[in-house]
């Protein structure tokens, strides 16, 4: 086992890694920028470095920095929680290169899993179903074209190395294609310095079902099952919840199966999730993989009782599973909490946390970072807590999260509590009847009362 973890990250998930370390008892260590110094992983970490500037690209995103600091605290495993470096093969080949575990998967399934063309095409050999669209990047208009119109509109088109939403436009019909198609290699190149674009069949109304897998260093995978991760706003994820409304045994059985063929495919060493669309008609098709910690992993580990951290880090250290796959007990739900204005097209809002009170109480959880007094930096993610509640049944849940995001109090920065209210209370949320569309026609306006 490790005697020293460096995370490299911020926020309420490197205050959760330290957590489990320090219950493992494992020493950490703390990486920070000059913005987040008065931050909570700072204060609860073994040790702390400083690592830059506020911009993430002169601190979290620096390899040389991050190196340096394990380099000065012995440190003999790098975690790089969600987010930043977690996907990036450069950093975990730099760390094997210098002797240092990365805890997560090797360079070579990072890559295999980050190019979506390579992704789909293992997949198609794995047996994994994929929705219909182009062999590999198109080559230009003319061939986007020709290929939209051989599987039929709507079609979307996707940055291959892309994400968050970033180089992905839906187009409804051929006049608008080439239009849309400028506009996504120019946000591509942008976003991520690869302008390679593919096209896929556009899934209406489809739900984003994901499923959480853990492989080990002797080829074993197994699932965790399902999470449902579809109401989401411009692709970021608001809500997740396990068991997913829309399940059945039979879908559950036939998408955990194809989840543990993605990861064999690979040999895929850590804890992982692959992504799903789901139709109306309950057809599946694989979205994409993520090698690393999700942020919605809490609401595995309160359905099934296992900490996912604890997981990764056995694992990175040699460690065998036990056991088959995991089957949910109860229902969980997870509210992200942002410093966002919901009722002003979710407008980030930075600033000092004047008075803070998160909810408590039985099957209520909360992850954060942040406390009264904490100011809130303008360059990160906006996500500031994690509002997850457990209870027998799914309608029990949502009264319960309802009554806990009664009780949670943020006073002087805007936040989306009051959304995820008014979310709990909608009647077809409640039966269970939404999609990734769900939002476009959702009521934000704001109460006057």
């Amino acid at each position: 086992m490790f005697n020293k973890i460096l995370i490299a990250n911020r926020g309420e998930i490197a205050l959760r890694i330290i957590r489990t370390c320090r219950e493992m008892g494992i020493k950490t260590v703390a990486v920070y920028s000059t913005a987040d110094r008065e931050s909570l992983h700072v204060r609860f970490a073994d040790e702390a470095v400083c690592i830059g500037p506020p911009s993430s690209t002169e601190s979290y995103l620096s390899i040389p920095k991050i190196m340096a600091a394990v380099e000065i605290t012995n440190a003999d495993a790098v975690h790089p929680g969600y987010g930043f470096l977690a996907e990036n093969a450069d950093f975990a080949e730099v760390c094997a290169e210098y002797g240092i575990k990365f805890i997560g998967p090797t360079p070579e399934q990072i890559r295999k899993m980050g190019d979506k063309i390579t992704a789909k095409e293992t997949m198609i050999k794995a047996g994994v179903p994929v929705v219909p669209g182009s062999e590999g990047l198109v080559k230009d208009v003319k061939h986007g074209l020709k290929i939209a119109e051989e599987i039929g509109y709507p079609v979307i088109i996707k940055a291959t190395a892309g994400g968050g939403g970033k180089g992905m436009r839906v187009i409804w019909k051929a006049e608008n294609f080439e239009d849309q198609w400028n506009k996504a290699r120019q946000e591509a190149k942008a976003s991520f310095g690869n302008d390679g674009i593919y096209i896929e069949k556009f899934v209406e109304e489809p739900r984003h079902i994901e499923f959480q897998i853990v492989g080990d260093q002797k080829g074993k995978v197994v699932h965790l099952s399902e999470r449902d991760c579809s109401i989401q706003r411009r692709h970021q994820k608001l809500v997740e919840e396990c068991p997913s409304p829309f399940m059945t045994d039979e879908l559950r059985k036939a998408m955990g199966d194809a989840a543990v063929r993605a990861g064999e495919a690979i040999n895929y060493e850590g804890v992982g999730t692959i992504e799903f669309l789901v139709d109306k008609y309950r057809n599946f098709y694989f979205m994409e993989m993520n090698t690393r910690i999700q942020v919605e992993h809490p609401v595995t580990e309160e359905v099934i009782d296992h900490d996912l951290i604890k997981e990764q880090i056995k694992i990175a250290a040699g460690e065998r599973i036990t056991g088959g796959n995991y089957y949910p007990t109860g229902h969980a739900i997870e509210c992200r909490i942002n410093a966002e204005d919901p009722f002003n097209d979710f407008r980030p809002s930075p600033g000092q946390i004047q008075s803070f009170h998160s909810s408590k109480g039985h099957g209520v959880r909360v992850d954060t970072h942040v406390y009264a007094g904490y100011k809130i930096p303008p360059y990160y993610d906006s996500m500031i807590a994690k509002l997850i509640c457990r209870a027998r049944t799914r309608e029990e849940c949502i009264t319960k999260m309802e009554r806990a995001l009664d009780e949670f109090i943020i006073e002087g920065v805007k936040t989306t509590v009051p959304f995820h209210s008014r979310l709990m209370k909608d009647e077809n949320f409640r039966k269970g009847d939404f999609h990734t569309g769900f939002l476009n026609d959702f009521d934000l306006s704001e109460d006057p009362s």
